[in-house]
C-alpha cells in the first residue's frame, strides 16, 4: 500500500494545456475516485503517475518516493504501479492463469512461487475455478476480474483504474461495482479510479476529485459534491443540478440564507460567513422543485416537455421571467403535466455557491 501525492501538476502538449496545476493527496488505503467530462484530462493524469507522460511541471509521489518531475521520470516498470485498463488487454492464446502470471514468468520468478502467486490472485477476485479457461470462454465481468487479479499478482504499491467498467452493460455495471467495493474492503489497496460515470464513482469512492479543463473543480466526499457545490461547474455537473440567479437579502449566523430566486423568496444552505451580495448563483435538484397553487410563494411559466420514465416523468419547465433558464423536476404517477401547460413552481432549498468557488 502506498499514499499518491500530486503537486502542481501541469502537462502541455504543444500550445495546449491537458493539466493545470494540479493538487491532489491520496491517503494510503483511500478510494479516490477522478471524474469529469470528456477532455477534462482526467487519462492525462492517469498516464503521468503510471509513467507513461513525463511532467511538464510540479511533481508526483508514489509513497514516499518521487516518480515523476519536470527534471527526472521514473520508468512504469519500477514504479510498482498496477493497471486495470477499459479493454482488458488479455492474451487469447493463454489461458486464464497464464495471463495472470505472464509478467512473473517474463520477470523470471521461480515457477513454484509464480504458481503460488497466481493461485493467490484468483482467489482475490473469486476467479480459483476458472484458471484454465481461455478469455474467449469468459464473460465481461468475468474478463474484468481477470485483468485485476494480473494487475494485484505484481503486487503494485497503488492501483489505477482506467474506466474499467465503460464496456460492460448497465446490469453486468452495477455487479462489479460491488466487485470493486469488496475488493478494495478485503485489501486495502490504495486506488486511483477514473471515471466519468458520477454514478460509479459516487457509489464506489472515498472521495472525489472533479476536473474540467485540466483544472481541478473540488475535491471532496460524494455527500460535499452533492450537496456543496464549490461552484457552478460542479454544481451543474453533478446529478444534474440547476443553477439559478439569485440576489442574497441577509445571511444568518447558523449557514443559512435568505436569497431571492425568480421572484421568490426562501432560505437556502450557505457557508458561514456569507453576507448580503447580488449576482450570486443558487445549486437546485430536481427534489428541490415542487409544483404549488395560485395562492401560494413561486413563479409562472411554461411546461415545455414532459418525459415518462415508468411510475414518473421527468417534466422540464420554463420560467416565465427568465425562459433560458430551464428547470425540471420530477412528478410520480399519476403525470398529470404536460408540454405547453401552463404552471406555477416553487423552489424549496437549496445551497447557495460560495463567490470564491471554494467549498
Amino acid at each position: 500500500m502506498a499514499g499518491l501525492s500530486i503537486k502542481n501538476v501541469t502537462k502541455t502538449f504543444g500550445e495546449a494545456k491537458a493539466l493545470d496545476n494540479v493538487s491532489i493527496d491520496v491517503a494510503d488505503g483511500e478510494f479516490l475516485a477522478v471524474l469529469g467530462p470528456s477532455g477534462c484530462g482526467k487519462t492525462t493524469l492517469l498516464r503521468m503517475i503510471a509513467g507513461f507522460e513525463t511532467v511538464t511541471g510540479g511533481n508526483i509521489h508514489i509513497g514516499d518516493r518521487e516518480v515523476s518531475s519536470a527534471e527526472a521520470n521514473v520508468p512504469p516498470e519500477k514504479r510498482r504501479v498496477g493497471i486495470v485498463f477499459q479493454n482488458y488487454a488479455l492474451w487469447p492464446h493463454m489461458s486464464v492463469s497464464e495471463n495472470i502470471g505472464y509478467a512473473l514468468k517474463v520477470a523470471r520468478v521461480p515457477r513454484a512461487e509464480r504458481e503460488e502467486r497466481v493461485k493467490n490472485a484468483l482467489a482475490l477476485v473469486n476467479m480459483e475455478q476458472y484458471g484454465d479457461r481461455r478469455p474467449a470462454n469468459l464473460s465481461g465481468g468475468q474478463r474484468q476480474r481477470v485483468a485485476l487479479a494480473r494487475c494485484l499478482v505484481a503486487e503494485p504499491r497503488l492501483v489505477l483504474f482506467d474506466e474499467p467498467l465503460a464496456n460492460l452493460d448497465v446490469h453486468l455495471r452495477a455487479s462489479m461495482e460491488d466487485e470493486f467495493a469488496d475488493f478494495h474492503k478485503r485489501t486495502g489497496t490504495t486506488i486511483l479510479y477514473i471515471t466519468h460515470d458520477q454514478a460509479e464513482a459516487m457509489a464506489l469512492a472515498d472521495r472525489i476529485a472533479v476536473m474540467d479543463h485540466g483544472r481541478l473543480m473540488q475535491l471532496a466526499t460524494p455527500r460535499e459534491l452533492y450537496h456543496e457545490p464549490a461552484n457552478e461547474m460542479v454544481a451543474s455537473f453533478i446529478s444534474q443540478g440547476m443553477v439559478l440567479p439569485a440576489n442574497v437579502e441577509t445571511a444568518e449566523a447558523d449557514g443559512q440564507c435568505r436569497v431571492t430566486v425568480l421572484g421568490q423568496e426562501l432560505v437556502v444552505r450557505c457557508r458561514k460567513g456569507e453576507k448580503p451580495r447580488k449576482d450570486a448563483r443558487i445549486c437546485c435538484r430536481a427534489s428541490q422543485i415542487q409544483s404549488v397553487g395560485t395562492s401560494q410563494p413561486g413563479f409562472e411559466g411554461t411546461i415545455t416537455r414532459a418525459v415518462y420514465r415508468g411510475g414518473s416523468a421527468r417534466i422540464e419547465f420554463e420560467p416565465e421571467a427568465a425562459p433560458h433558464l430551464g428547470l425540471h423536476f420530477d412528478q410520480p404517477d399519476p403525470v398529470s403535466f404536460a408540454a405547453g401547460e401552463r404552471a406555477r413552481l416553487a423552489i424549496t432549498s437549496g445551497w447557495l455557491i460560495p463567490a470564491d468557488g471554494a467549498a
